[in-house]
């Protein structure tokens, strides 16, 4: 049933290109699928991407976030209707607890947060917090002074910005910082991001900054409905050195703007499962414009 799951999600007021299952099922040996379908009268209303993992069912742990992804059809009283359902059934698989993650708002395309109240009744308990920075394209907030003389550096350094194809330069930029300041590592491979940007090419795309031909910091996007996602963002010595990151916001903030985006959201600043925040990296990130939205993450114990 991929046609009709990936229709729904295309006609839901909260899905994005990450819940098609051209996204989803690229790691489909890690996680046991447990999607479900919402219908009435024979016709899908809604879709839920999820995993199960013992007796657990999640929504999903390969996703940022992922929720009942309702279509226009599907007003307060159905998501009543199919929360209630949802919970019959999953008791009578044998589920003990729904981990369930909500899409925020900003990915909205019109309101959508019927779930919420469903969850609710039900019982369930706010289990996460984390705080992402996102700056409303429509009110955008100025780089404080430093970020906007980061910019005119960079100029007049000769750095460029551009859409580009080399991941593979990139990502031996990404992986060295994130080894030496982070102790971290990408969670995509090079070719796993390869295969989704092929997948989805109007919605994934690698920038970078480049300074005599080396590329000294980047960003890849992900464009989801109203949203101009960034993510993995790493800059060079020479990057820092040069402003590169802020020149790279700088163009990616207004070429958002430009095109029709309401959102530019740089991501979470927290660790912990929302319970250590990042000062530092989230301070970055409000001097950019942005302020804060919650993910949030609820339990039902079933």
């Amino acid at each position: 049933m991929q046609a009709q799951w990936d229709e729904t999600v295309k006609a839901s007021r909260n899905g994005t290109f990450m819940h098609q299952r051209g996204f989803m099922d690229y790691h489909s040996d890690r996680f046991a699928d447990y999607s479900l379908m919402a219908m009435d009268k024979g016709r899908v209303v809604a879709v839920l991407p999820a995993n199960r993992r013992d007796d657990t069912v999640y929504s999903h742990q390969g996703l940022t976030y992922g929720s009942w992804l309702a279509t226009p059809k599907c007003d307060a009283v159905m998501m009543m209707h199919i929360m209630d359902a949802t919970v019959a059934f999953l008791k009578e698989d044998g589920v003990a607890e729904l981990v369930y993650k909500p899409v925020p708002h900003i990915y909205h395309s019109y309101p959508g947060e019927d779930d919420l109240y469903a969850l609710f009744r039900h019982g369930a308990t706010l289990s996460e917090c984390s705080l992402s920075t996102t700056i409303d394209l429509d009110a955008p907030i100025r780089f404080d002074r430093g970020n906007r003389s980061a910019v005119n550096r960079a100029l007049r350094a000769g750095v460029t910005v551009a859409v580009s194809d080399d991941y593979e330069g990139y990502w031996r930029v990404l992986q060295d910082v994130l080894a030496s300041r982070h102790d971290a590592r990408p969670v995509h491979t090079v070719d796993e991001m390869r295969l989704l940007q092929s997948r989805f090419p109007d919605n994934i795309k690698l920038y970078t900054a480049t300074l005599n031909g080396d590329v000294i910091a980047g960003v890849v996007m992900f464009y989801a409905g109203p949203v101009a996602h960034s993510q993995y963002i790493a800059a060079s010595t020479a990057g820092r050195d040069n402003g590169a990151l802020a020149l790279l916001f700088d163009t990616l903030i207004r070429q958002s703007a430009d095109e029709g985006y309401r959102y530019y959201d740089f991501g979470i600043s927290c660790e912990d499962h929302g319970r250590y925040l990042n000062e530092g990296l989230v301070t970055q990130k409000n001097r950019l414009g942005g302020r804060g939205i919650t993910y949030n993450v609820y339990k039902l114990k079933l």
